[in-house]
């Protein structure tokens, strides 16, 4: 499982995205607005079968959902006042092939790793977090590896699920110090709600 398509703050991952990039032509994303007595808006992503909360300060953009890279299906991002640039990014797809509970780590592992080296291709990750975990009530595993970026360092987490259409979650942050941009990926991993494909 590969992954692209984020952050602002480094531009030649834009450029090569741009030069990458594969428009989706079936199954997409759309916004609405949760019924169960909160005011934010979820993310309903058809084709990897979830459903997720945008926090406050992120947003949604169905249109540019159609132009992620294939292992995409949808995108949420986040810019601060001190920098309109995005500074946080959160992907979701579906992982591609079936993944069995044993094989979690190693997928979720090598999967992380491919994905730092696509868009930090510079730099050697450290590897920070491998935990198990849920993701929608199943049984998935999450992977954090810190990136030397722009003299600071950048985040790349990512959230594989098990079962017969396993999902992901890759949220890519350039300040892995920025205790609200990570508390927002986590709010969003929470949220996530799995429809009949990822059983």
């Amino acid at each position: 499982m590969t992954t692209p398509s984020p952050k602002t703050p480094a531009p030649r991952l834009w450029a090569g995205l741009a030069a990458l990039g594969v428009t989706v032509a079936c199954g997409g994303a759309a916004l609405s607005w949760s019924g169960d007595g909160g005011d934010r808006p979820r993310v309903t992503d058809t084709r990897a079968g979830v459903s997720y909360t945008v926090p406050e300060g992120w947003r949604h953009d169905p249109a540019a959902d159609r132009e992620l890279l294939g292992a995409f299906s949808s995108r949420i991002s986040r810019a601060s006042a001190a920098a309109p640039a995005e500074d946080a990014t959160v992907l979701t797809g579906a992982a591609g092939r079936p993944v069995p509970g044993a094989e979690l780590r190693r997928t979720a592992e090598g999967a992380a790793r491919s994905n730092a080296a696509f868009f930090f291709p510079d730099a050697a990750p450290t590897l920070t977090e491998s935990r198990r975990t849920e993701l929608g009530g199943h049984p998935a595993h999450t992977v954090a590896l810190d990136v030397p970026h722009d003299g600071g360092t950048a985040r790349v987490e990512l959230t594989v699920v098990a079962g017969d259409h396993p999902a992901f979650l890759l949220a890519l942050a350039s300040n892995a110090a920025d205790s609200h941009v990570l508390a927002d990926v986590h709010a969003v991993e929470a949220s996530v709600a799995l429809d009949g494909r990822a059983s």
